[in-house]
């Protein structure tokens, strides 16, 4: 490392304080759908504070829905939105860069589950716990102030760099897509999902569906004469179950071979009824399932289509009245990434100075808002970010060093991919 990689270092141990802090004031801003602005609202300040000037990118539902990558969900997207802030070159003889990080989260839910207040951000033995403390408050934090470390350097860049704070990632990504729409690029993008200091290159496809199933109402006093809509639900989700396992005994992508398990289904609501002494009329479930990479959506889509159909024509009641099945949120196709990307080179290379040793690869069975670079955008990049635990579950946390360390990386990418002017 030179000496101006060596200040800009230095600067960023000089703003530890600062980098936890504000994913403290972060994790305490209960930011879940529909409820994401108090926690825009710290970033836009702690955007200004920093000497940036951040646009506020409108979920503008009748731009998106034009963009062949909107997700079309059930929920209002009006007057919300995301936060875009560059910093401009100082010179034009560089690399562009975005930084990309969500701010929404999952309910904590059930509370009672939590050691302490999920929105808390309670310190413990080297741990910041609360919701959103990993996933990924922590990485939103130290991506800004690796980027505002150059500027404590008393350093310039030859390249723009960009910092997105965008929500519905955790949903759909209509987040990043209106940040796309809206014309914010890069040459490179990094993006701080908390797992761990490795080079993300491959992810799952995603998509989200519900389905609905009729029956007919009655009082318990004679069962046999209604039809009980929530126990109609049993046959349809075993039947998903056998997708979902014919779907992981398919042919896999290389990055998937050695992973026992890559596909998975997961029912994560189920509705129905109104009265325990009442035959249910009516049940709904929603789920989630994953596919491989090179795999299309829509093709996933009519398998699952095909599965409940063949479930319900086993059923003399379900045979005359099918379940309706609807896609929304998540539709988001997998993908792998070639780890010889100049990017991810680069990153590479950062990771190895500082720590004495390579990264390693890191394959996932989930998304990430990286599907929005990869298929409708130029960037080429990959996540890397703190260490976290229990992300969607109760007492997550990240580790408090892990965070500065992602920090202390991205700063150092900033200056080798974008370069640096005196």
């Amino acid at each position: 490392m030179d000496s101006r990689e060596k200040k800009i270092l230095s600067a960023v141990d000089s703003l530890s304080d600062d980098i936890l802090d504000l994913t403290c004031r972060l994790v305490r801003q209960p930011s879940t759908l529909g409820n994401e602005a108090c926690a825009m609202k710290v970033m836009e300040g702690e955007l200004k504070n920093i000497g940036l000037s951040p646009h506020r990118v409108a979920m503008d539902s009748d731009v998106l829905k034009k963009h062949p990558g909107f997700a079309p969900v059930p929920w209002s997207m009006e007057g919300r939105y995301n936060l875009a802030a560059v910093r401009e070159a100082d010179a034009s003889d560089g690399r562009s860069l975005l930084l990309n990080g969500h701010l929404d989260v999952v309910s904590p839910e059930p509370r009672e589950f939590w050691d302490s207040d999920p929105f808390s951000a309670e310190i413990r033995e080297g741990w910041i716990y609360g919701r959103g403390a990993g996933d990924m408050k922590s990485g939103v934090a130290a991506m800004t102030y690796a980027l505002h470390a150059v500027e404590k350097a008393g350093l310039g860049l030859r390249a723009p760099v960009t910092l997105e704070a965008v929500i519905e990632e955790e949903c759909s990504g209509n987040g990043a897509l209106a940040c796309m729409a809206s014309g914010y690029d890069a040459d490179a993008v990094l993006i701080p999902e908390p797992f761990g200091s490795t080079v993300y290159i491959a992810q799952v496809g995603v998509l989200w569906f519900k389905v609905s199933l009729r029956g007919v109402s009655g009082h318990v006093l004679n069962t046999a004469a209604g039809k009980n809509a929530i126990e109609k639900i049993s046959p349809i989700i075993d039947a998903l179950r056998r997708l979902e396992a014919a779907m992981n005994k398919e042919k896999r992508p290389p990055a998937y071979q050695d992973i026992p398990h890559p596909l998975n289904l997961n029912i994560g609501i189920i509705k129905g009824g109104d009265w325990p002494s009442s035959v249910p009329s009516a049940a709904e479930f929603h789920g989630r399932l994953s596919f491989f990479p090179g795999t299309s959506y829509e093709s996933v889509c009519s398998r699952i289509r095909s599965a409940i159909a063949e479930a319900a024509e086993s059923d003399a009641w379900l045979a005359g009245n099918p379940p309706k099945v609807e896609f929304y949120g998540f539709r988001s196709e997998g993908h792998t990434i070639d780890p010889a990307l100049p990017p991810l080179a680069t990153l590479n290379e950062c990771h190895r100075d500082l720590n004495g040793r390579d990264t390693e690869s890191y394959v996932s069975t989930c998304t990430t808002d990286l599907r929005v670079f990869q298929f409708f955008g130029r960037a080429q990049g990959t996540c890397y970010g703190p260490v976290a635990e229990n992300i969607h579950g109760a007492n997550e946390r990240v580790e408090i060093e892990s965070i500065l360390r992602t920090a202390r990386t991205y700063s150092l990418f900033i200056a080798r991919w974008c370069g640096l002017v005196e």
